[in-house]
């Protein structure tokens, strides 16, 4: 008998291995009907008010960036403009293509709206906890939360993208096609790297719950801890947002519209409509992931008690929010837009390797820090790790980049000992690196010209005139 006591006292004292406990969301789903119901309005309204400030907002910033008024002619400093504007849209003319699939044509709009509003419900405006009181029934500040609610957002964001796809597709017309053969490619090259980039967040914080995702974010904001996370998030939600510089599948430039070229009234209006709720959506999930959800920023929750509760919660969030609708806003005043192949190489090629590197290294440093290693060892063993990746792609870019001297020298040579002729296909082309044109034959001039040059008496009849004058 003592020696079992002995033998369970051992195994008791050994450190047991890092746990992470099941999500407790017994919180929610027990409101009453109408309560839920009050709920999904507000979230409906909120994105509704959001956009329509959003679009004046932005038309406004945008003014004064470039030095321009803006609207200022519907309501009070312009502030109703994106109403007038939704009213005009709806009071134009329907027009449908004789070309396009009605079916598929009326249903893109739709399908491409519907899910932008469907990501709010999961997006926590305050604690889990009951601590605010509507109509006497103490309840959460968030319509739902699940345990992978991550991943429906996710699933929901690719929904979204099937309606601009579709749209193009359906137009029956060359130019949507193309625009939602952009959306496709863009959707696919990014949503990897925002993928990776949420890993990296449901690793510290052992959940896909957003409302515990928020709640680990008490001491450090994730902002802080994954900064690499965030960057990459920020880059791919413009990019699955199809805002400036990254909107491609409506470039005006080369695709007349885009896949929203053969629509307009309310169809054109949805198709808009989902692309700033889509905004509003993307920010409120960085704020979640990153930027400690409802949180009060440090030096006001150091000092403040309350900042955290009650209704308080919901304006930090709303103001976080709009920071980074700004955000967008300043990108679009700011930057051109990129090319298609610019647009691809950094989604490909920067992105997605940048993202798995980063998603192995924060898997690495939770792992030792799981194994309770001391933080020396783990920036030991993690900075060497590092070195050693960078040493080996330094000498592959080296080894790499001689061959690729190598291969155009030999390319030159070759060009240089055939003769090239620019019109050989029939239009003109450039010459390629070590082709050289040949000299185009020029008329003899039918008098030789004098030159004459100021300054001094350098030619004869220089000389003649001067000597006339004396």
């Amino acid at each position: 008998m003592l020696n079992h006591i002995a033998q369970l006292a051992r195994i008791t004292a050994q450190p047991q291995p890092h746990v992470l406990a099941a999500e407790d969301l017994s919180l929610f789903g027990r409101d009453v009907w109408w309560l839920v119901l009050l709920k999904a309005v507000f979230c409906f309204a909120f994105l509704m008010v959001t956009v329509l400030f959003s679009i004046v907002w932005e038309r406004k910033v945008v003014a004064w960036m470039q030095l321009r008024i803006g609207p200022n002619r519907h309501g009070p400093w312009g502030m109703l403009q994106s109403l007038a504007d939704g009213v005009k849209l709806m009071l134009k003319e329907d027009i449908i293509v004789k070309r396009a699939d009605k079916v598929v044509y009326v249903l893109a709009p739709v399908i491409a709206a519907i899910p932008a509003f469907m990501a709010i419900a999961v997006i926590p405006f305050g604690p889990a906890g009951d601590e605010v009181s509507i109509f006497g029934q103490r309840t959460t500040m968030q319509l739902t939360d699940l345990p992978i609610a991550m991943l429906y957002i996710l699933a929901v964001a690719s929904v979204g993208i099937y309606g601009i796809v579709l749209a193009g597709w359906s137009s029956g017309s060359t130019y949507p096609l193309l625009g939602g053969l952009r959306s496709c490619a863009q959707m696919i090259s990014y949503e990897i790297a925002m993928g990776a980039a949420f890993a990296s967040v449901f690793l510290y914080s052992g959940s896909m719950s957003t409302s515990a995702i928020v709640e680990a974010q008490a001491d450090r904001w994730y902002i802080v801890l994954l900064p690499v996370s965030f960057i990459i998030y920020v880059v791919t939600m413009v990019g699955e947002t199809n805002r400036a510089p990254f909107d491609m599948p409506e470039s005006e430039g080369d695709l007349v519209g885009g896949f929203n070229t053969e629509y307009s009234s309310i169809k054109f209006a949805l198709f808009m409509l989902a692309e700033y709720v889509n905004m509003v959506t993307v920010s409120a999930v960085s704020v979640t992931l990153f930027l400690g959800g409802w949180r009060a920023p440090a030096p006001i929750s150091t000092y403040w008690e309350g900042a955290n509760h009650g209704w308080w919660p919901m304006l930090w969030f709303v103001i976080k929010v709009q920071l980074l609708l700004f955000f967008f806003i300043w990108l679009r005043g700011t930057l051109p837009r990129v090319r298609y192949d610019q647009l691809m190489k950094l989604g490909w090629k920067v992105l997605i390797p940048v993202s798995v590197l980063w998603l192995m290294l924060v898997a690495t440093v939770r792992a030792l820090r799981n194994e309770r290693y001391d933080f020396s060892q783990i920036v030991l063993y993690v900075g060497g790790a590092v070195v050693a990746i960078l040493l080996l792609s330094f000498v592959a870019d080296l080894f790499r980049d001689r061959k690729e001297k190598a291969a155009a020298g030999r390319a030159g040579e070759a060009a240089a000992a055939e003769p090239f002729d620019p019109l050989a296909g029939g239009f003109p082309v450039p010459p390629k690196p070590g082709q050289q044109l040949a000299p185009v034959p020029r008329r003899r001039p039918r008098r030789e010209r004098e030159l004459i040059v100021s300054g001094g008496t350098n030619t004869d009849s220089d000389r003649e005139e001067g000597a006339e004058n004396a």
